[in-house]
């Protein structure tokens, strides 16, 4: 049978229950205001058909089964629908009133597509779904003491889909919340994460604990999609419990950006006192600190252009000529290397012209061309290599 005249099937909408839905109300999927009814003459332009024969074809059709309808009729279309983000409730119930449903006449079907467009041309204002939806709509708008707190008053499954919070975590979290856990469930976690978070992951876990959750990824191909997702909201309570820090970076990394930008003779003073007082902490404010003689070790050769055009050449000039320790001059050589021939000439000559730097001239240059990598790095133009790769190339 033609697909035109199956539509064209009349359907009793008089006293009949249609397999059940008479008697159902609007639920879960109806209006959100009243509309005052179906206008057929204003619903006959809008469908391309003329007048509607029965303007009140669909009045004694649910609210759910007019939106089985109107999904089936955008599916037909072509249209890609987010029913993934319903909850799963209304994803069933949705689900399963397509089911009971058969063949719906044109009538109907133009009366309940022009229900849903009036519906559409009324609405004014469109509020975000829900209290997660609020709350991405209000990120970075109000507190994050207050974001913090209504996220964990309201509950990690009002958020949807656990595992998408998760995969927003940065790496090294990841790696912490995997140590917590079994091998397992670590293996679980790592199984869900991009491949390139999961990468990152596995850098910042020690490798005797890495190589065993690799391992257990092979154990995972019995687990149950029930058995992920409360995994899932395991870690991603563990995660919303957290309290909330008056501070994103840990001490050490504070730390080394302040003596980053400090002169290096009182660089060295802190530095010498903080090993005698924790090690461990010093430790960690040096693999923080950025220094002119880093540069060579954390960038790469190709972003070299990029940070040549944001200096000036006299502080290129100055920061070159005042450099004369041996890492300070591998810095140098590497930039003049990276750039182009004949500006790395002109600037040769300009340092054999220029002579002896004083120290405070030379450690302004330093800062200033650190400064402005620094930049680049947080805008996103230019990344740099971390010190786990540095450590990893000085082992081989």
């Amino acid at each position: 049978m033609p697909q035109d005249d199956m539509l064209a099937l009349p359907m009793d909408l008089g006293g009949g229950d249609m397999g059940g839905m008479g008697g159902m109300d609007m639920g879960d999927f109806a209006a959100p205001a009243p509309l005052g009814g179906l206008d057929a003459g204003g619903l006959g332009d809008g469908m391309g058909g003329g007048a509607l024969a029965n303007p009140a074809a669909a009045s004694g059709l649910s609210g759910k089964a007019k939106a089985a309808i109107i999904v089936r009729l955008l599916l037909n279309e072509g249209a890609e629908i987010p029913l993934e983000e319903l909850p799963d409730d209304l994803q069933l119930e949705l689900t399963q009133q397509m089911g009971r449903m058969r063949i719906v006449d044109r009538d109907t079907l133009n009366s309940v597509a022009g229900e849903f467009a009036d519906l559409l041309d009324n609405v004014g204002l469109h509020f975000p779904n829900g209290l997660a939806g609020a709350l991405s709509a209000m990120e970075g708008k109000i507190s994050r003491h207050t974001h913090t707190r209504l996220r964990r008053e309201a509950g990690v499954r009002q958020f949807g889909d656990p595992w998408e919070r998760l995969k927003q975590l940065p790496p090294e979290d990841l790696a912490e919340l995997a140590q917590a856990e079994s091998t397992e469930v670590a293996a679980v976690l790592l199984s869900k994460l991009d491949t390139a978070k999961a990468a990152q992951m596995l850098i910042h876990l020690p490798g005797p604990i890495a190589r065993r959750i690799t391992y257990a990824v092979s154990q995972t191909a019995n687990v149950t999609p029930d058995t992920v997702d409360r995994i899932g909201l395991s870690l991603a309570a563990q995660v919303e419990a957290r309290p909330d820090l008056a501070f994103d970076q840990t001490p050490g990394q504070r730390l080394g950006a302040v003596l980053t930008e400090a002169a290096a003779a009182k660089r060295d003073e802190v530095l010498t006192a903080l090993d005698e007082e924790d090690e461990e902490f010093a430790v960690s404010v040096r693999k923080a600190i950025f220094t002119y003689a880093l540069v060579a070790e954390r960038m790469n050769p190709l972003d070299v252009p990029k940070l040549i055009r944001v200096l000036s050449q006299p502080d290129l000039v100055t920061a070159i000529a005042f450099a004369t320790d041996e890492e300070d001059v591998a810095t140098s050589e590497f930039l003049l290397k990276n750039m182009s021939s004949r500006m790395a000439d002109n600037i040769r000559e300009e340092v054999a012209e220029r002579g002896k730097v004083k120290r405070s001239d030379g450690e302004t240059a330093f800062s200033l061309i650190i400064s402005a990598m620094r930049d680049l790095v947080a805008t996103g133009e230019i990344e740099l290599k971390s010190v786990e790769e540095d450590e990893e190339q000085d082992g081989g």
